[in-house]
């Protein structure tokens, strides 16, 4: 039994879900997301509430019916709330500056990297900083995870682009050899 699972959702005002016989769809002021279902998971409306629970029982099913809970609570929490992802640029003269849809990125390459964002994805670039929100939580991580890929931290002094929240193992450098005479 999945204790993830059985917990309700609640749908606020001004969010329409429709549900079909193997998909989901959430519509609010942000946009609209659309979800696929497993055949093994049923989701049912009832007044202002969606429960999940498993057509038929056996492992794979329960192991899906807490995914398929939580992803569709993030659409639902997406259309009302929205989520958000902070990335930091550190080095000397690393920087990185918003040009319409694309993020110019000066991180140490020869030349400026240019990312264009998908248009769902809102980017605000304040000093070292760059905030990404939608309200399509996989959309914001994986664009997050490409900018982020494009000069992944580094162990020594810390230089490139991590997550706000993300904490750098550091290395000591080359230690100095002893002296034996």
């Amino acid at each position: 039994m999945s204790r993830i699972g059985k917990l309700p959702i609640e749908i606020p005002e001004k969010i329409e879900v429709k549900i079909d016989s193997d998909k989901i769809t959430v519509k609010g002021l942000k946009g609209e997301l659309s979800q696929d279902i497993h055949p093994s998971i049923k989701v049912e409306k009832k007044d202002n509430v969606i429960m999940v629970s498993v057509a038929s029982p056996c492992k794979d099913s329960n192991a899906l019916w807490g995914l398929y809970r939580n992803l569709i609570f993030n659409m639902v929490k997406g259309m009302s709330h929205g989520f958000e992802k902070k990335l930091e640029i550190n080095g000397v003269g690393y920087r990185v500056a918003l040009e319409k849809d694309k993020l110019i990125l000066n991180v140490g390459y020869s030349h400026p990297v240019e990312f264009v964002l998908p248009k769902e994805v809102e980017a605000k670039v304040e000093k070292n900083t760059v905030v990404l929100s939608s309200f399509d939580k996989q959309l914001v991580g994986q664009v997050a995870a490409n900018i982020r890929k494009i000069r992944k931290p580094e162990p020594y002094k810390g230089k490139g682009i991590k997550y706000d929240d993300e904490v750098i193992r550091r290395k000591a450098g080359k230690a100095a050899k002893g002296g034996e005479k």
